[in-house]
């Protein structure tokens, strides 16, 4: 087996991993091909057998955040697999612990990750820290112009998302990330469920879903958030009740909090008592990785 990092640059090695994730998760990494390319700060570790494929990777990547008002540096890791016949080899741990010591010696003050295997990351300093929603009535009382529907399919739609994810102001001052471009559009094209709508007054882009009278906030991309009530007007639902699941002190609203319940935890390591001191908060299902 071949050891290798920073890889995208090959295209039949990406292509690799794309096969690896799909074949392990049924996750196809492959549209990021027509939605711009891998993300600029992807440092992936692999290890390819004599054939060419990977059997075996570790992805990080810079994820800067907005917590409590300050810019933090945290990395974010991803795209971790190993194909059966290779398990019980030690490749993962291996994979792990080279990532780790880039981050380290890059300066990274944070890092996170999203499991469903807690257990595999607290040896190494993760900790699970609790997700938060917000719940509550429609706000009422704002006009603005109607939505535009996009469509993830659409290359000039995609253009548009891009161009406002670029410049766009974190949705939260309490908890946030910054940019996530291709986590942003990827999880769009993994959730058909999910609705993006273009709204004019704020040069906004809304991701959303409606489900038995339920608004589903789900993000907001813009170099302005508009208020929840503008977003309620724009999108023209007739929904009864709102769910949030950004924090909400940009969004003129407050809802009751609950705790999430997603098909992952989300971890962290690092310097991380300014975080849980931060609750209730949330990662956007848009910013998933």
């Amino acid at each position: 087996m071949q050891f290798r990092s920073d890889y995208f640059g090959d295209r039949a090695a990406f292509q690799a991993l794309v096969d690896l994730l799909f074949d392990t998760f049924e996750i196809d990494i492959g549209q990021l091909d027509r939605l711009g390319g891998p993300g600029p700060t992807s440092m992936p570790f692999g290890y390819f057998d004599e054939t060419g494929r990977c059997v075996a990777n570790f992805s990080a990547f810079s994820t800067p955040l907005i917590i409590d008002g300050r810019r933090v540096r945290a990395v974010g890791y991803q795209s971790g697999a190993v194909r059966p016949e290779y398990r019980g080899r030690g490749l993962y741990r291996d994979l792990m612990q080279r990532a780790f010591a880039w981050a380290k010696a890059e300066g990274f003050e944070l890092g996170m990750l999203l499991t469903d295997k807690p257990g595999l990351y607290e040896p190494y300093g993760f900790r699970v820290i609790e997700q938060h929603m917000f719940r509550g009535p429609m706000p009422a009382g704002a006009t603005a112009l109607p939505c535009r529907q996009l469509s993830i399919e659409n290359d000039a739609d995609v253009a548009l998302i891009r161009s406002v994810l670029v410049d766009r102001m974190p949705v939260s001052e309490r908890f946030a990330v910054i940019g996530h471009i291709e986590e942003f559009l990827l999880n769009a094209c993994f959730d058909p469920s999910i609705r993006l709508s273009h709204m004019p007054d704020h040069d906004a882009i809304i991701a959303w879903r409606e489900e038995a009278g339920t608004f589903h906030l789900l993000d907001i991309a813009s170099r302005e958030i508009p208020l929840l009530a503008q977003v309620i007007a724009a999108v023209q639902t007739r929904a009864e009740r709102a769910a949030v699941y950004v924090p909400t002190d940009r969004l003129g609203w407050t809802g009751e909090t609950g705790r999430y319940e997603g098909s992952c935890d989300l971890m962290v390591t690092g310097d991380t008592d300014a975080l849980f001191k931060l609750e209730p908060f949330m990662l956007s299902p848009l910013a998933e990785f």
